[in-house]
């Protein structure tokens, strides 16, 4: 089995290489992917830069290219729900675009026109999983599971997070996880998707990003290794 895992930035995943036998590196699409193993299990392991189309041809050169029989996206992500605070963790057990808009056409808000579902489901083994492996490495932060939102915005402002929260429902908002969703969906390769929450502007709640930096990589990395090993 081999576990394909994106991240959007490289301080995401900067810990998480220094711990792998890396085997193998390829390039492609201005992406490197780290082919190797971590406990025994066959992965690659990518940054696929800032954004939807970034994240969507990562994700489908990892299910082409390297053959990936699931793919887990990890990275930072803004609260939204206002239990969720700076340094929680949020497990997307389902994921929507809240940037696409064909409601002119009859579609709701975030539909993908002409696609059979409206969100991305994640995998419930994998969710299970990796709320596991939060709950066994996380000693004062909490987790969530819910849905995550994406969209090539960077949000920031109170009220177009409380716009999410009453549109979608959602839980934390980001730019990459979405995408890596519907590619995952059209493939039907099992996925899920695991943030670190570094503010939440509805509730005013954030950390300065280089206090919060080294505790979401390490949060990232800790669960990423707890799920790996079982």
């Amino acid at each position: 089995m081999v576990v394909g895992i994106i991240g959007a930035m490289d301080e995401e995943l900067e810990i998480l290489l220094s711990k792998m036998n890396i085997e193998k590196v390829c390039e492609k699409a201005n992406m490197k992917f780290n082919m190797g193993k971590i406990y025994d299990k066959e992965v690659v392991v990518v940054r696929c830069g800032i954004g939807k189309v970034n994240a969507a041809v990562c994700a489908q050169i990892l299910v082409d290219d390297f053959k990936a029989d699931l793919v887990v996206n990890v990275g930072i992500a803004g609260g939204l729900g206002e239990n969720v605070c700076p340094g929680d963790v949020v497990i997307a057990d389902n994921l929507v675009q809240h940037d696409m808009d064909a409601t002119a056409f009859g579609d709701k808000l975030g539909q993908v026109p002409r696609l059979n579902t409206y969100d991305f489901k994640s995998s419930n083994t994998l969710v299970k999983k990796a709320k596991d492996a939060c709950d066994s490495v996380l000693k004062d932060k909490n987790s969530f599971v819910g849905r995550i939102v994406t969209g090539d915005q960077f949000i920031s402002g109170p009220d177009k997070c409380k716009w999410l929260v009453e549109k979608f429902e959602a839980l934390a908002c980001e730019m990459e996880g979405g995408s890596i969703a519907q590619v995952c969906y059209l493939n039907s390769v099992p996925f899920v998707v695991i943030r670190s929450i570094s503010d939440n502007a509805n509730t005013g709640a954030h950390m300065e990003y280089e206090k919060f930096a080294p505790i979401a990589i390490k949060n990232s990395t800790n669960i990423l290794e707890y799920f790996l090993k079982h």
